[in-house]
């Protein structure tokens, strides 16, 4: 990485990488701001620990790269952390169990769908119910009983138009 001093009094960097970690992206640039913890990649900020660039540019101006490591890292922190003693758990054989008085049913709701013509996920309203019908009507008189084949004014209407207006 190459390391380009901005402002030792105020601590900004840019740091450059010369090796492409992936072969065809372009080498990056990141700055890096010691004073106030904070590098572009984030990490620097987001894990409170030192990222690769902090730690080049710790190299490059000899600081203790430590320095910038939060307090959670540290030995004494973590030992906190174990130091406390959990109870041993009694035998197993001792526990008691109460009885189980219900019965287990499982959720068709949660099953796969069938095969076949695939189920609608539309959630109906009041404007989607049908009033029930009497089946199909017929296409010229509009009755219901017979198709338009076998309508009895089937010869009247033979010829003309339903929109032209004439019977």
């Amino acid at each position: 990485m190459n390391v380009e001093i901005y402002s030792r009094r105020l601590e900004t960097f840019q740091v450059t990488e010369t090796i492409s970690h992936r072969p065809g992206i372009p080498t990056r640039s990141y700055g890096v701001d010691l004073w106030n913890r904070r590098c572009v990649c984030r990490r620097f900020e987001i894990v409170h620990y030192s990222c690769a660039h902090v730690v080049a540019v710790c190299a490059k101006v000899n600081l203790d790269v430590e320095q910038y490591v939060d307090d959670v890292y540290t030995l004494e922190h973590t030992l906190c952390v174990w130091e406390n003693e959990f109870p041993v758990l009694p035998d197993l054989s001792t526990w008691e169990v109460p009885p189980t008085n219900f019965e287990l049913l499982s959720d068709r709701g949660l099953r796969r769908n069938p095969r076949g013509r695939p189920q609608s996920s539309r959630i109906r309203n009041e404007k989607d119910i049908r009033e029930k019908s009497d089946g199909k009507r017929c296409g010229i008189c509009r009755l219901s009983g017979h198709s338009r084949n076998k309508c009895p004014n089937r010869n009247f209407h033979v010829g003309h138009s339903s929109g032209s207006g004439r019977n």
